[in-house]
């Protein structure tokens, strides 16, 4: 997910990291500062689901994170504000950005996958080596869970929010599609230049 203003910056230069040469330097953030900045030092160690096995270690903040599914709990934050996001986004701003993972794995970009929410100490991560049993590794019912909230669903909750992340700047060519809100979002990203056809209004994907 992004602010519809970075949007061309990505047409030209794809998803970057913002310790890139070609990151964005009007970029508009939308997320938990908080979040950001735990994850530009939080180490996870790479178990391949066994705990008791580590592999190797990586640092979250190198790689950008994607989402399985839509309407997550932070999508819920970054609409209505609170926790350590600066203020609101209304829901025409937001663009989701789907990329394709089977371009990913078969490029020379590193990736990895974990079943959860990447802080969460519950959660394991999977190298490549995986990547054929990411179908049955991610929780699909958690993912398109509508109910996540209190104590109960606490674990539904993390399983909703499983990411895959890719190591470095992802070109714009890997993008394969953008989801909107509304028609005048659909224009605004038609006004960047995207084919009509590349763009999805799912109203229902925003809280």
């Amino acid at each position: 997910m992004s602010h519809v203003e970075n949007i061309p910056h990505i047409l030209k230069h794809g998803l970057t990291q913002s310790n890139s040469p070609n990151s964005n330097p009007n970029f508009i953030g939308i997320g938990d500062t908080s979040l950001i900045r735990t994850r530009k030092t939080k180490k996870v160690q790479v178990d391949n689901g066994n705990f008791f096995e580590s592999i190797e270690t990586i640092l979250l903040g190198d790689f950008i994170p994607f989402y399985f599914g839509v309407k997550m709990p932070m999508l819920y934050v970054i609409q209505n504000g609170g926790n350590f996001v600066d203020k609101a986004t209304k829901p025409q701003d937001i663009i989701y950005l789907a990329c394709s993972v089977e371009k990913i794995v078969n490029s020379v970009l590193t990736y990895y996958f974990s079943d959860g929410h990447a802080t969460d100490n519950l959660t394991s991560f999977y190298n490549s080596s995986q990547i054929q049993n990411l179908p049955e590794i991610i929780d699909w019912d958690a993912v398109k869970s509508i109910y996540w909230g209190g104590v109960e669903n606490l674990d539904i909750k993390r399983k909703k929010q499983a990411e895959f992340l890719v190591q470095n700047d992802i070109p714009p060519d890997f993008i394969i599609g953008f989801s909107c809100y509304d028609k005048d979002a659909k224009k605004k990203l038609m006004d960047y230049g995207i084919n009509e056809d590349r763009i999805k209004i799912i109203p229902n994907a925003y809280y």
